[in-house]
């Protein structure tokens, strides 16, 4: 056989080679990070998801928690992570937010936005404002009013600086002309235990994560950061009806490494849109008060764009915080 014969053949080879492992994904288990201890948003969206997909892909999709820096440091493992597609990752809006906040404050970034490339969203909700059942607020004018009485004496919780908790809680003060002083956890699930125990009086929240401890007794929410009436709390007002312009919306959403190679992509295209339709999954989503708001990969990727744009705003305008 002549030498460009032996040349081709090797080319031809390889392809077949690359073409049959990438046809054959999964052949083992894949990592979803979820960027937060258990017991928020993306840990109760993660897991049922993650379950799903491990139906439609035939391997086992395994759940690991790694808070810390409000979800940059899971998100940045994700995107150091080899893009093969054994990586995944469950991430909140603070993913647009913690590259502007690093800028902000002089610091190397953690990952850039293209480091990771959005495969599905799936759910998308405004954070709303909880306090325990016995504290002497009952109204958002009775909040505000008390901690412009008493500056930096109310504390609220959240899941780290710059944050999907954070943020709100920030945008209000501002709009308010209050002090309130920010005690920042891990997560959304240490900060609303924080809150249940007394150590902090407020948090701002996705509805699924507190809404739980609604129902059972043992908080009270005095407000929401949308622009229309919540499906699971009807009754509760939004910041707009007390005549602030504020509002802020918390999503979850699948990334995976950019560079992955598109026919494993697609792969997990698929199997993240047919979790959002699986019926454990939604029923799971619901129950906790966060319905599902699917969005497809093109659709997704727009939305994140968009979002990117609003929150850098948004941050600038807050600049640098305690």
């Amino acid at each position: 056989m002549k030498r460009g014969n032996h040349w081709l053949m090797a080319v031809l080879l390889a392809a077949s080679s690359l073409c049959a492992a990438q046809e054959a994904f999964p052949t083992r288990s894949i990592t979803m990070i979820v960027p937060f201890p258990p017991g928020g948003l993306a840990d109760l969206v993660g897991r049922p998801v993650a379950q799903a997909m491990s139906q439609v892909l035939g391997q086992p999709v395994v759940v690991e928690n790694k808070g810390g820096a409000g979800g940059g440091v899971g998100m940045s493992a994700a995107a150091k992570a080899k893009p093969d597609g054994y990586t995944v990752v469950l991430a909140l809006s603070s993913f647009t937010t913690i590259p502007e906040a690093d800028a902000l404050m002089g610091r190397s970034p953690m990952y850039a936005l293209s480091d990771l490339r959005p495969i599905a969203r799936y759910t998308a909700d405004p954070t709303v404002l909880a306090v325990r059942a016995d504290a002497p607020w009952k109204t958002l004018k009775e909040f505000l009013d008390d901690a412009k009485k008493r500056p930096g004496a109310i504390n609220y919780g959240s899941s780290g600086y710059y944050g999907t908790m954070h943020l709100p809680m920030a945008l209000l003060s501002q709009t308010a002309n209050v002090s309130m002083t920010h005690v920042p956890y891990t997560g959304a699930g240490p900060a609303v235990a924080a809150l249940l125990g007394g150590q902090i009086d407020a948090v701002s929240s996705g509805p699924a994560t507190v809404l739980q401890h609604v129902k059972g007794g043992k908080l009270r929410v005095l407000a929401h950061w949308g622009n229309a009436k919540l499906a699971s709390m009807p009754e509760v007002p939004s910041i707009k009806d007390s005549g602030m312009d504020v509002d802020y919306a918390q999503w979850s959403g699948l990334f995976i490494p950019a560079g992955t190679p598109e026919p494993i992509a697609q792969r997990l295209r698929e199997a993240a849109a047919a979790a959002a339709k699986d019926a454990k999954v939604n029923e799971v989503i619901n129950r906790a008060g966060s319905p599902v708001m699917f969005m497809d990969a093109a659709d997704f990727a727009a939305y994140v764009k968009g979002d990117a744009a609003k929150m850098a705003a948004v941050v600038k305008k807050i600049g640098k915080v305690n």
